[in-house]
């Protein structure tokens, strides 16, 4: 599935995107909660990049923790950013946000970022060396050190393992308001369309964006999640 494919299914899918998958609200929950501690330490007035942001679901929840913060939400998918935008003026919060219709290499120059998140948005990048210049995108983005959370559906594959973990996530899609056909669409593109790779694999991919080695912070399913500094002297 290519960049435009998977726009247009993103396109399809912003109208109803976060009714579907209110399902998984308490895996999201528990991300954001600790993605809370993990930002804890920025300035009261941190300028915060959202990757991929989509309707903006951590946007709003970190915004709503941390008032004095300005966010930049930046994705490609019209539809989603609207809704996105929407949610932001329902929770008036519109005047610390900036929304981008594009990618991150679109986005016009302004001052560099404090922190940065992309939440299961580089799994859909398949080629590694790609995928590691996605990460050096954002990288260039941050300030010296300036961190940034990132999670990724993420297992080995190979492993033993992975039929039996995959079929308990099967079972936690299935009451996500999905019919059959969804379902099975979602598993199909799993083997052919998502990278997951394991997840020291994921790392490695990271680190060699740019960052220092990422530290797992979040595990749920098949979804993890890292947090990892800019290594300052990475990036010009």
């Amino acid at each position: 599935m290519n960049q435009e494919q998977l726009k247009a299914l993103f396109d399809q899918q912003a109208s109803n995107y976060n009714t579907q998958w209110t399902r998984m609200a308490p895996i999201n929950d528990g991300l954001y909660f600790l993605l809370e501690s993990v930002f804890a330490e920025l300035p009261a007035d941190a300028r915060m990049l959202c990757v991929g942001a989509g309707t903006g679901r951590e946007l709003l929840h970190l915004a709503s923790r941390f008032p004095g913060w300005h966010f930049t939400a930046v994705e490609p998918s019209g539809p989603m950013l609207d809704v996105c935008r929407q949610s932001a003026e329902a929770a008036s919060i519109t005047s610390r946000c900036s929304f981008h219709e594009g990618y991150l290499d679109s986005l016009p120059e302004v001052p560099r970022f404090d922190a940065a998140t992309s939440l299961l948005v580089s799994q859909f990048i398949l080629d590694r060396d790609s995928r590691s210049a996605f990460f050096k995108e954002i990288a260039a983005r941050l300030k010296p050190s300036g961190i940034l959370a990132n999670a990724d559906l993420a297992s080995d594959t190979s492993s033993e393992e992975y039929p039996l973990l995959l079929e308990v996530w099967q079972r936690v899609m299935s009451g996500a308001n999905l019919s059959a056909e969804d379902l099975s669409r979602i598993m199909e593109a799993y083997a052919k369309d998502v990278a997951i790779l394991p997840p020291t694999e994921t790392a490695t991919i990271i680190q060699a964006g740019g960052f220092a080695t990422p530290v797992q912070f979040f595990q749920s399913g098949v979804i993890h999640a890292w947090f990892a500094k800019r290594n300052s002297e990475s990036i010009c």
